[in-house]
């Protein structure tokens, strides 16, 4: 005859639960990860494209002005780094970038060799959500870089 109602022996019983548990944990913390990762891509992201601005602006300010086109367009074009700072600087406030990202910091370079100058940012993000072990907080980079030069 076949048993009915047939009762699970004592060892076995809450296995069940503590495996929906142990699955719940992990499904939870992979969330987070997940949400931690697409909000620190989309802040970089969103870097990348003010490095961008901020390059293209410094180097066209650098590389304006009589000082620069003074021996004509066939001469090296001079950029001044003192200028390529204050226009990045002008540009991340103009756009707003300091409000949206506080702690925004930005690092100006110009090579006077290769006529470049390399903006480089750096902000830091809150993580949405925290797992347990994990930082809070995390610093969030970008850089971008123009040249300067006469098309022939």
């Amino acid at each position: 005859m076949a048993e009915q109602g047939r009762r699970p022996r004592r060892d076995e019983q809450g296995t069940v639960l503590l495996l929906v548990v142990g699955f719940a944990v992990v499904l939870l913390m992979l969330t987070a990860v997940v949400t931690d990762a697409s909000a620190a891509y989309l802040q970089r992201q969103s870097l990348d494209t003010l490095a961008d601005g901020a390059a293209l602006t410094a180097a066209d300010a650098a590389a304006s002005g009589d000082e620069s086109y003074g021996d004509g367009l066939d001469a090296d074009l001079h950029l001044d780094a003192a200028v390529a700072r204050v226009a990045v600087g002008t540009y991340l406030h103009r756009v707003g970038a300091f409000r949206r990202y506080p702690g925004l910091v930005a690092g100006v370079s110009v090579d006077a060799s290769t006529q470049r100058v390399t903006i480089s940012l750096r902000a830091p993000l809150h993580l949405p959500l925290h797992v347990p072990g994990g930082p809070e907080q995390a610093a969030i980079g970008a850089t971008s870089a123009a040249t300067v030069g006469v098309d022939e």
